[in-house]
Parts: C-alpha cells; sequence; structure tokens
C-alpha cells in the first residue's frame, strides 16, 4: 500500500473519534460559545455569532473554520468542529482585533465596534491532527492541576486548534482495580506506584515505589479529574488519548503467577533497582493479552473510549534483545493486547480461581478499533541501537495505519527522514523544544518555522499532523505561538522578523517600538539556536551543581541580551498594565542575571587557576552575594515566579497536612535531586523566588568557600569530596519543612531598573 494511502485511511479511522450527529454538533457549538463567554465576558460575547456545522470539512474531513461579519453586525464563527470554531475565533481575535491567548496572562482588548471581515474568510488545516503533549508533561507541568487551571488549559487547547491530547489522569486507580482482581494486596499496590510528581516515569516503565505511595484520594481525585477533563475535551471535538499496557508489570505479581515469564530490564536514570529494573512481561506469555485486555475493559468501563491508546515499551531503556524477531514479538503482544479477547488468552489457573467473578465475560474484546500512539523518542534517544532492522521491526509489526508515530524531537532531531518516513506508518511532526520543564530563553525558530513543509514535502510522507510535545509547558511563549500557528498553514511563515513584531504587538495590546527592537534581538539570538547541540535543556551555572567544568558557550550574542533587556525597560512606561510585558521584565532579567552568572563564573574559573585570591574573593562574591540575591529579589515580584506559589499549588491537592507536606517534599525532590541521591540532579532546574536563595545560592556560597580555602592552604580543590559536602545541603533544602510564600513583594519594574543601572553600564564597559 502507497505511504499516502495508509496515512489518509488512517485519518479517516481517527476522524471516526469525532461525532458526527446533529446532537454531537450541538454539543460542540454549546461549549464553544460557553468558551467565549469564559473569555471574553458575557456583555462582548453577545458580539459573536458561533456554529458547529460538519459540512464544512473537506471532503477529505480536514477541519475549517468560515469567518464573516463584524462592524456593528455579529461576527459569525463557522467551523467543521468545536475545535475549528475555536479556532476561528482566535483567528479572529489575533488578526482583526491584535489579541492573544497565552499562559502568562491574556491580551483581550477588543476594538469597538468589532473589525470587519471584509469577505469571508475560510480556512482549511493541511493537518489533519494537531497534537499536544508530551508523557512527561504530566508530570513536570500538569501534576497538581484542579479543574480550574485543566479548563483553562483545554480552553487554550481548543482556540490554538489542537484536536488530539493524551488524557492520563486517573490511571492508576484503573491499575489499582486490575491488580487487586489479579490478587496483588492493597500494600504490593502502594509500593509499587511512584509519587505523584514521578507518575510520567511510573507509566513509562522506567521507574517504580519512588516517592510514594499514592493516597485513597489522590486516586478519588484523579477519577474525578479525568471524568471532567475527558467530558470537555470529547465535547469540543477533541480526541483524548488514552494510556494502554505497556508490558511492565509489578514484581509482585510473580508472587501470584510464579510461572510467569518475565525479564528484569536494566536500571533507568542512575536509580538503583530498588526504584528502576522494571519486569517486562515476555510476549508469548499468556499473561501479556490478558492484563492489557483487562486494563482496557476496565478503563473503557469508567472513561469511554475514542480508540486511541498510548503506550511506551522502551522509553530510554534498551530492550533485552536486538534482534528484530524478539522486538516485533513484543510490539505485537502490546498491540494485541489493545485488540485481544482476553479469555483467547486466559491461563486455566486465572479462570479456575474465584477472581473470575470480577472480570469482564469471556466474549469481551479489549478494543477491536485501538489505534496505538507511540512516542518516537527511543529511535531518537538511542539510535546505535536502533538501526533500520531494529527499527522496521517495531513498525511493520502493527497492521499499516494502526500505528501513529509521534516524532517527537523533530525540530532537531527528525526520525522520519531516516526511516524513509517511518517506513509507512504514518506520523505526527512534533516540536519538543523543552526539556525538564527548565527556564531559560531558548528557541529554534527558524527551524519550527521551516520543519513541518519539509516533512510534508518529504518523497511518499505519511505525515499525518503536527504536535507539540515539550516536557514542561508555562515559558518562552513565543515559540509555542508560532508552532500552533503553523498547525493551519500550508506554508511557513514567510518572513520572520514581521511575524515576531506583530506577536510583540499582539502580546502587550500596544505597538511600541522598542519593545519590537528588542524581539528583534531576541529572535537573532535566543530564538536562531540551530544544529544538533541545540537542546532546550538549561545547563547554566546559576542552576547546576557548582563545579570547574561547567560549560558556560552559547549559541548566540550575549550583547543582544543585554540590548534587549534595555529596551524592554525603555518601553516599560507605556506597557507596565500588561501582564504579559511585566512577565517578560521579570524573564528578560532573569536571563540577564543568568548570563551576568556565566560571566562571573569564567572569572571565578580564572582566578582559582592563576590562584588568585583576591580575584576569585571578587568575582564570587558578586556572583553569590550579589547576582543571586537579587535574582531571587527580582523573581520575587512576580507570582509566576514564585516557589511558593509551586508549591502551594501540591498543598491544594491535599486532604490533610501530613499529605500536604508529603506533596511538598514530592515536589521539591523534583525540581531539585530528582532521587534519594541526587539521581538526576537539577534536570528539572527552575528559576523561582525561594529555589534561587535556599537552594542555588547556598550551594555557590559553600563552593567559593571551599575554593578559597583550598588557596589559602595550598591544596587542591576535590570535587568529588566538595559533593558529598554540597548534597547534605540539597538533601537539607528538600527535607526543609519551610513554607514560602505564595505572595509577590515588590515592584517588577523599579526592582529591574535598579538592577539594569548597576550591571548593564559593567557589560557595556567591559569591567565585570
Amino acid at each position: 500500500m502507497e505511504a499516502a494511502t495508509v496515512a489518509a485511511a488512517l485519518g479517516f479511522l481517527l476522524l471516526a473519534g469525532v461525532g458526527g450527529s446533529s446532537v454531537d454538533e450541538a454539543r460542540e457549538e454549546t461549549v464553544v460559545r460557553a468558551l467565549v463567554v469564559r473569555l471574553l465576558g458575557p456583555g462582548p460575547a453577545a458580539d459573536f455569532s458561533v456554529s458547529v456545522e460538519r459540512a464544512l470539512a473537506t471532503e477529505s474531513g480536514l477541519d475549517t473554520y468560515r469567518l464573516s461579519g463584524g462592524g456593528g453586525a455579529r461576527v459569525q464563527v463557522r467551523g467543521s468542529t468545536g475545535v475549528a470554531a475555536a479556532a476561528g475565533l482566535h483567528r479572529y481575535l489575533r488578526d482583526f482585533c491584535g489579541c492573544q491567548v497565552v499562559w502568562s496572562g491574556s491580551q483581550l482588548h477588543l476594538p469597538q465596534p468589532l473589525p470587519v471581515v471584509p469577505e469571508e474568510l475560510a480556512e482549511t488545516t493541511p493537518h489533519r491532527y494537531r497534537y499536544y503533549q508530551n508523557v512527561c508533561t504530566q508530570s513536570y507541568s500538569f501534576v497538581w492541576w484542579d479543574w480550574a487551571r485543566w479548563e483553562k488549559e483545554i480552553d487554550w487547547m481548543a482556540l490554538n486548534g489542537i484536536n488530539l491530547a493524551l488524557a492520563w489522569n486517573g490511571q492508576e486507580a484503573i491499575w489499582q482495580r486490575v491488580y487487586l482482581a489479579l490478587g496483588l494486596t492493597e500494600s504490593e499496590i502502594n509500593e509499587y506506584f511512584t509519587g505523584p510528581a514521578f507518575l510520567a516515569w511510573g507509566r513509562m516503565g522506567n521507574l517504580h515505589t519512588w516517592g510514594g505511595p499514592l493516597s485513597r484520594f489522590w486516586h478519588l481525585k484523579q477519577i474525578y479529574l479525568q471524568h471532567r477533563i475527558l467530558d470537555r475535551m470529547r465535547s469540543f471535538g477533541m480526541i483524548p488519548v488514552l494510556p494502554a499496557f505497556a508490558g511492565h508489570v509489578p514484581k509482585a505479581l510473580t508472587r501470584v503467577f510464579p510461572q510467569m515469564n518475565v525479564t528484569r530490564l536494566s536500571s533507568w536514570g542512575h536509580f538503583n533497582c530498588s526504584y528502576s529494573c522494571p519486569y517486562l512481561l515476555a510476549p508469548e506469555d499468556p499473561m501479556f493479552p490478558l492484563i492489557g485486555s483487562l486494563f482496557l475493559w476496565e478503563l473503557s468501563k469508567e472513561f469511554g473510549t475514542n480508540h486511541i491508546y498510548g503506550a511506551d515499551t522502551f522509553n530510554e531503556m534498551q530492550p533485552p534483545s536486538s534482534q528484530p524477531s524478539y522486538l516485533a514479538a513484543i510490539t505485537t503482544a502490546v498491540y494485541e493486547a489493545m485488540i485481544a479477547e482476553w479469555a483467547q488468552h486466559s491461563p486455566g489457573r486465572l479462570l479456575s480461581s474465584p477472581l473470575l467473578s470480577v472480570l469482564p465475560t469471556p466474549t469481551t474484546a479489549a478494543d477491536p478499533d485501538a489505534v496505538w500512539l507511540l512516542q518516537g523518542w527511543l529511535f531518537q534517544h538511542q539510535p546505535k541501537f536502533w538501526g533500520p532492522d531494529q527499527v522496521k521491526a517495531v513498525l511493520r509489526a502493527v497492521p499499516l495505519g494502526r500505528l501513529l508515530v509521534l516524532d517527537l524531537f523533530a525540530e532537531n532531531q527528525p526520525v522520519y527522514s531516516r526511516t524513509d518516513s517511518f517506513y509507512g506508518q504514518p506520523f505526527i511532526w512534533c516540536m519538543l523544544h523543552n526539556f525538564g520543564g527548565n527556564h531559560g530563553l531558548f528557541g529554534s525558530l527558524e527551524a519550527v518555522n521551516q520543519g513541518p513543509q519539509a516533512a510534508r514535502l518529504y518523497p511518499n510522507s505519511t505525515m499525518v499532523g503536527t504536535g507539540i510535545a515539550p516536557e514542561g509547558i508555562g515559558q518562552n511563549e513565543v515559540v509555542y505561538t508560532l508552532m500552533t500557528e503553523l498547525g493551519w498553514r500550508k506554508d511557513p511563515v514567510p518572513d520572520l522578523v514581521a511575524w515576531v513584531t506583530g506577536f510583540a504587538d499582539r502580546r502587550y495590546g500596544l505597538s511600541q517600538e522598542d519593545a519590537k527592537e528588542a524581539w528583534k534581538l531576541l529572535l537573532r539570538s535566543v530564538y536562531n539556536c540551530s544544529g544538533k547541540a541545540c537542546v532546550g535543556h538549561n545547563r547554566s551555572p546559576l542552576v547546576k551543581r557548582p563545579s570547574l567544568k561547567i560549560n558556560t558557550t552559547v549559541w548566540y550574542n550575549r550583547s543582544d541580551v543585554f540590548e534587549a533587556w534595555r529596551l524592554l525597560l525603555k518601553a516599560a512606561p507605556n506597557l507596565t498594565t500588561s501582564l504579559a510585558f511585566r512577565y517578560d521584565l521579570v524573564d528578560i532579567t532573569r536571563q540577564a542575571i543568568q548570563e551576568l552568572v556565566s560571566l562571573y563564573y569564567e572569572e571565578v574559573k580564572i582566578s582559582y587557576r592563576k590562584k588568585d585570591l583576591i580575584l576569585l574573593l571578587q568575582a564570587g562574591g558578586i556572583l553569590a552575594y550579589e547576582l543571586l540575591p537579587v535574582l531571587d529579589e527580582v523573581l520575587a515580584t512576580d507570582k509566576r515566579f514564585l516557589l511558593g506559589s509551586w508549591l502551594e499549588q501540591a498543598r491544594t491537592m491535599a486532604v490533610n497536612e501530613t499529605e500536604a507536606q508529603f506533596y511538598e517534599q514530592n515536589s521539591l525532590y523534583q525540581l531539585t535531586l530528582w532521587g534519594p541521591e541526587g539521581n538526576i540532579l537539577d534536570y528539572a532546574n527552575k528559576q523561582l523566588a525561594g529555589l534561587v536563595e535556599d537552594y542555588y545560592a547556598p550551594r555557590w556560597r559553600l563552593f567559593l568557600e571551599t575554593l578559597a580555602g583550598s588557596l589559602a592552604q595550598s591544596v587542591p580543590f576535590k570535587q568529588k569530596e566538595f559533593d558529598k559536602n554540597v548534597f547534605q545541603l540539597e538533601k537539607s533544602f528538600v527535607l526543609s519543612k519551610k513554607r514560602y510564600s505564595s505572595q509577590p513583594q515588590g515592584d517588577t519594574v523599579d526592582l529591574t531598573k535598579k538592577v539594569f543601572l548597576k550591571y548593564y553600564p559593567r557589560v557595556v564597559n567591559g569591567s565585570l
């Protein structure tokens, strides 16, 4: 079958996940109208008319919207789905009203009367699917969200045309039911699950136990949330992707079924086997389809299904064999567990047990219409293992069109181009962008702009959509704004400079030349990363455990960042009422201080190598006793940069103080040590007020004191000894029960001006 035919076949299959009746149209229409009210308020919302009409879609089913009216008449927004109508509304607000909807603070100042759409504007997306999320996003960003925050996110998704997204809340509660039915005890199940902040890696088999257990109240809240999330997503016409069984099982299951054939995989992320080394079922074991189909049966009974399921068997874990026959067998087992009738494969020891009474009837199939959504990260992460034969074995083990691959890091290291478009399986071109939810100005806008079209024009391309797959959100909104816009564009943005200045105008609600010039500088510097070395993971000395071997090389000219800082401050008098501007002012100041920390760190290294104690104390003193404290002060002026705000989210999920403290500790571990021994140290680093003051700054002070002592005593600096000592500081921070304020202090503009006036002249004059 030709690649294009396969892609089209899958498209029609997935389209079945969206309702097509007049009842579905009415439901989607109702939810979009409610979105307009939430977004604009009841008064302005009355100026918009929304309708959902399936007939607007193209013959191939591609989403379409049409805009007309305005100028005293109601603005007519018509879409083929609720998502298409919401995207059309956003297009009108963006292009006709100069508005913007973003995480940091939307700008929605509507002109009156509303601008006229001169001629009916019709837009059809070239991409059947606009995908959103990474499995890791669930832990790095969503873990502590309540329904109010989820509602805002789903609104953002709809407005940006997202129609395919993960919906993985509450799955541990479903697994608990399955494991109990299979004979595990509650204590065995509690011991298996990770804590809330680490569930993403429990779900992908990387971890177990660490940070757990999960409370009964956690399960109940997540079930409640999942119902509301799914109801809203489906009401918009989105297709939620539910989880499926990937083959990993608790060790305790071997107690119940001692003949079960399992392989223990190697450890992951520097964890020992107390928390890693998962047990993987052999593909030929009859328990494989049984467990998989039982899980999907229980999941669908609770939540319903749209027939798309995510499962990752070898996420950053090497399979026990590189033989194509094994890889094909384990892949087939995962897929067949989605579609199998469980009784067909049930071992007699289970069928004859009392557990049968709680299981589905023997004729129940899991989901014969199942499509497997696979994160293609494994092929990119271990390219030496995943050669052509190994990749083919996986991709061709599932019927063509029943496997949908996410080319997860396509803006940097695309896999489609070295696998002949995934050997005929449909794929989604994804922008990953962010790792660990780190702060730090970063982007590859040119690669993002050109990438989707290049993939679509690739010979025999099986591309069926675009996607956004960051590990963490809430940063670098310019990157996500561009990527969501590309989901509806047939061609790249022709002029990124013009685009980014328009972005600045919409972001702040006012055309301000200094602000636009600042964004031009950022576009050509921090947002102009190219090549395989560009990874959105902040490795600045500021957020790394101190050593004498930190690489401070950057791909841009730091002077552009400092000049953009100056220009945004110059624009401040006209823009201080903008929430997005105030966020950006904190963010650019944070970035400027991060650059200064790198520069002073280099001075520290030079002075140590020259054995110049005075210079070391001068440079180190500025770094640890001036820059880090003032950074903490700047961050403290904005609620969006507070450790207290971050931890408050965790506390609100708790039902008592003990649980609140447990969730806080989960969150702090993720931000810092990431494991009991600093296993993935600082991977999820953030720059938050409180975290800088009590975690990063003490590390640097101890480091500089140790270096100074080394010079004073004429003894070499011992990194391993320092690591042991600083680990005690790091762990003390995590275990501390200090409460952090969730209320900002000080004025952002006043404080950033003071910082600028003190340090900018030093940069310009080269007198650090």
